[in-house]
């Protein structure tokens, strides 16, 4: 509301109130679903590791009119249908690692609630009937525009406001819809009908968390109108109603334009995770503050896949060093020893940046680029610095100072939603076949392409042998030798990829603007 960042202080000690807009379920979910799903998602788990007991609150809008008009064109029952996306939208976030909400409650389960809503506003003289019809009169709450700092005037009606005539001003908006033949409708005091977008929220979150609560959330487009007409309506039929914080993540763009299905230029998350492993996907999402614009491209996609296999091989790499020391200690019962100046010295900065920067509004790229990659160095360099020979007492140093620096990095992979359930072998063979697929190959032809390499160096063919080499370097298979023995790992391509991915899309793109432009005409 001021925008500025603030102390942050919640209602009642100790505990957290989140309500969340999510999505309209009438289709597969898109890039900028995960991110507003990802951003609140790191949020509520920082919370959490905070010590926070937090009540997160994200909602399903399935009743609306994009699901009816979907529900027409597929011949569906609306409500089966907005159903059906819901289910496939927790999928997506499963993928991605995003934690359930405490609730997620849905429209059509809560028609009591906003009716109920709806009469105090009227009996309170801010809202009217006409035919059937409700509409909040925006003249009435005075403090209209507070969020958005934009006035009534600016609410045009045709352009996020229907056009109607019986309204008293252009810029009022439907708390009720009269029913239509073939929609969904419910009884109520006023006719057959069904409720507007807006009062949803206000119903529901006031269920859930109150008319007073901590944090409202949601995608920076919903401050206006959605989020000023929540403020106006929550405020008629409560007037002690206050949220403490507003909090709107940026969005996805494509070459610095809005991502949206309206636009068509879109990409919906399983698209992207055919060919991406679900956590370079959130890595990518975490890569810029949640409030600033994130431009979708393969490039960035790339750089966050290897950057998160370089992860979990690092934690991949730590564990079998660590693995027959371990053993040892199980059998022995020693006592552990005192970890290293050098793991002191990363564990305090780890520490002291994640817990300043991410109190400081979850500046997640700093995370991500800080003294983060600084423990995943020490780590590398320790796991190689057991296979040395040392005292017994330095090596048994070493070990304890590798767990404590591992635990450390593992308590920040975890609030950043980066720690698999799989064990980290099954993650990289995970991140192997996604590269695989991109690079159009299977394993067994780039074994034979390793073959062919050693076969040619051994002829002294160098020429052969580098041709082996870059030709799958381009396209993001990386080939190190290890003693006697070549492998292979995924890689950022030294070429991007310019496959039929991104241009069906734009293409795609183009022929439904085309379809609408027809559209307009018959």
């Amino acid at each position: 509301m001021t925008r500025e960042k603030d102390i942050f202080n919640t209602k009642v000690p100790g505990k957290v109130s989140m309500y969340v807009c999510g999505i309209t379920a009438y289709d597969y979910s898109h890039l900028g679903h995960a991110r507003a799903a990802v951003s609140f998602d790191i949020l509520y788990r920082y919370l959490k590791h905070l010590g926070y007991e937090v009540t997160y609150v994200r909602n399903f809008t399935d009743v609306d009119d994009k699901i009816i008009d979907k529900a027409n064109e597929t011949g569906e029952d609306p409500l089966a249908l907005s159903n059906r996306f819901c289910d496939e939208y927790n999928v997506d976030m499963s993928d991605l690692l995003c934690e359930r909400p405490s609730k997620e409650p849905r429209v059509s389960d809560h028609i009591d609630e906003i009716k109920d809503m709806i009469t105090k506003i009227i009996n309170n003289d801010y809202a009217y009937v006409v035919d059937g019809d409700v509409f909040y009169s925006v003249e009435k709450f005075p403090n209209y525009g507070m969020l958005s700092g934009q006035r009534v005037e600016h609410n045009k009606a045709g352009k996020r406001v229907a056009v109607d005539s019986r309204k008293r001003h252009p810029a009022d908006f439907a708390l009720w819809k009269a029913a239509k033949p073939g929609e969904p409708s419910w009884d109520s005091p006023w006719g057959p009908g069904r409720p507007g977008w807006h009062i949803e929220c206000s119903a529901m979150s006031a269920c859930y968390v109150s008319h007073k609560f901590d944090i409202h959330g949601g995608g920076i487009d919903l401050i206006f109108p959605h989020h000023e007409n929540e403020i106006a309506q929550s405020w008629a039929a409560d007037r002690e109603s206050h949220i403490s914080y507003w909090l709107h993540n940026g969005h996805v763009t494509n070459n610095n334009e809005k991502m949206s299905k309206s636009l068509g230029n879109f990409f919906t998350i399983r698209q992207i995770t055919e060919r991406y492993h679900p956590l370079a996907l959130r890595h990518f999402l975490i890569g810029a503050h949640y409030r600033s614009p994130l431009n979708y491209s393969i490039a960035k996609l790339e750089t966050s896949s290897d950057a998160v296999y370089y992860i979990f091989q690092t934690l991949e790499d730590c564990k079998d060093a660590l693995s027959s020391f371990l053993q040892e200690d199980t059998e022995k019962k020693e006592k552990a020893p005192k970890i290293n100046d050098a793991a002191k010295e990363c564990i305090k900065k780890l520490n002291v940046e994640f817990q300043t920067k991410m109190s400081d509004d979850l500046q997640t790229p700093v995370i991500l680029t800080g003294a983060l990659q600084e423990a995943l160095k020490f780590m590398n360099s320790s796991s190689k610095m057991l296979k040395k020979k040392m005292q017994k007492k330095t090596q048994l140093q070493l070990v304890q100072s590798l767990l404590e620096v591992e635990k450390e990095v593992r308590k920040v992979l975890n609030v950043l939603g980066l720690l698999s359930s799989l064990s980290y072998a099954e993650v990289l063979q995970q991140f192997k076949e996604k590269a695989l697929k991109r690079a159009g190959l299977t394993e067994d032809e780039v074994l034979n392409l390793i073959e062919e390499r050693r076969q040619a160096r051994i002829n002294k063919d160098f020429a052969k042998s580098d041709e082996v080499r870059t030709g799958l370097t381009e396209k993001g298979i990386a080939l190190m030798d290890v003693g006697n023995e070549t492998i292979w790992r995924p890689c950022i391509p030294s070429e991007p990829p310019r496959t039929g991915f991104i241009y069906y899309y734009y293409f795609k793109a183009i022929c439904n603007f085309i379809y609408k432009l027809i559209k307009l005409f018959i």
